[in-house]
């Protein structure tokens, strides 16, 4: 009998810690309770099933989420089609792309902010000794990039640069540091806060830094002190061989699909942890993440930024205000076409390369996920139009429960 008991207690504490396990995730709730239209909100399934028919991208996960609670949560068409189909599923694993730069590099520099260990303000040069200056065509050097320069892509940096030069130089994979050093000699395109240049380097240089200060790999920084306090157990970098059978696929590179290696092939030049791409994620936890946000960075009991931590990075940087970025994230840039035409000004978000797209409104405490495969099987799906059509029918779907 004690034995039985003692089974009993197992059980249910086992139970109970699936469940407490379990309630990390947004619960699901029907759009009328929070305000919106049911009706409205079911003409992005129609959307979405009509540009899968027309091959502008295989797949796509949709998750709507209002004041706390899913309202949509669907898979549509195919997470990978060669060398076989399969069918997409609402828990598949995405490849995030630029969605890294904010979500990872982003929040870990305001914790290193937030813990008197970064200043926005401190110098690149600081941390990347090799980091040169803009020098204009008489020679003269611009003053220093700042942290803040960085993250509002304003530090001028180019773009990109090429993976394979690169790599002719410090092999392949080669490590973060390597990468760094190469990129800061690179010439640069302007003064620091001249103008806006949307940079990949930026984010990657931002990733070291993060490495450099906290003594920590950039992957463990980011899953010790916000994935895993955060329950969100499927957001990674390098998702393994474990993971492997949920990631969606992306571009058939060498006859073979990538399916849980990085896309971006800077990152993946670094083994596949990177600041500017590199983060594996699914609709659920990146709907735990955004939560946080709107709750000014805490949820369910865990704080991961504070709430000023949260506003500074959720505006336009007054620094750098013709760029229409904040801290990581977009606002207004020219890159925002996920946000549609509905959503108020204070509302942000990101997109990734692969197809990809996240918008959060602080106003309507509106969620909006929207993840693709567009760049499977040979990088030519588009999903620039329709991230703003989902957008505008979310959008449009909202009645009440906001002051205007």
């Amino acid at each position: 009998m004690v034995f039985l008991c003692l089974i009993c207690i197992f059980f249910a504490d086992f139970s109970s810690c699936r469940s407490e396990k379990k309630s990390f995730r947004l619960p699901l709730a029907k759009p009328e309770k929070v305000g919106m239209s049911g009706a409205s909100l079911n003409r992005c399934r129609e959307l979405i099933q009509k540009a899968i028919s027309e091959k502008q991208f295989p797949g796509a996960v949709l998750l709507v989420a209002r004041k706390g609670e899913i309202v949509l949560r669907k898979a549509f068409g195919s997470s990978q089609l060669v060398p076989e189909q399969k069918k997409m599923e609402v828990e598949s694993i995405f490849d995030l792309a630029s969605m890294t730069k904010p979500i990872a590099t982003a929040t870990a520099v305001m914790i290193l902010v937030e813990e008197g260990k970064l200043r926005l303000i401190d110098k690149v040069k600081d941390f990347v000794p090799e980091f040169t200056a803009y020098v204009d065509e008489k020679g003269k050097s611009s003053e220093q990039a700042l942290l803040w320069h960085l993250l509002t892509h304003t530090s001028g940096l180019p773009a990109y640069t090429d993976a394979a030069a690169a790599a002719s130089q410090l092999g392949n994979p080669c490590s973060m540091e390597s990468l760094v050093k190469y990129i800061a000699q690179l010439p640069k395109n302007g003064p620091p806060g001249s103008k806006y240049e949307y940079s990949c380097l930026g984010f990657i240089t931002l990733a070291y830094i993060v490495e450099k200060v906290s003594g920590e790999a950039f992957n463990e920084f980011t899953s010790k002190r916000i994935f895993k306090p955060l329950r969100m157990e499927h957001t990674f970098f390098k998702p393994g061989q474990k993971n492997l059978p949920k990631c969606v696929a992306t571009q058939v590179i060498d006859d073979k699909p990538l399916i849980g290696t990085v896309h971006d092939p800077l990152a993946r030049l670094q083994g596949g942890v990177s600041g500017n791409a590199g983060l594996f994620s699914t609709a659920d936890d990146l709907a735990i993440f955004a939560q946080m946000l709107l709750q000014r960075g805490e949820f369910r009991g865990v704080r991961i930024l504070s709430p000023l931590s949260v506003r500074r990075m959720t505006a336009v940087f007054e620094k750098a205000a013709f760029s229409g970025r904040g801290l990581g994230w977009d606002l207004a840039s020219p890159h925002s076409s996920n946000s549609g035409d509905l959503f108020p000004a204070g509302s942000f978000g990101h997109t990734g390369y692969t197809g990809t797209s996240i918008w959060i409104d602080p106003t309507t405490e509106t969620i909006v996920i929207f993840l693709t495969n567009r760049v499977h099987p040979d990088d030519k799906g588009d999903v620039g139009r329709m991230r703003s059509f989902v957008a505008n029918i979310v959008a449009s779907s909202i009645l009440d429960g906001f002051e205007d």
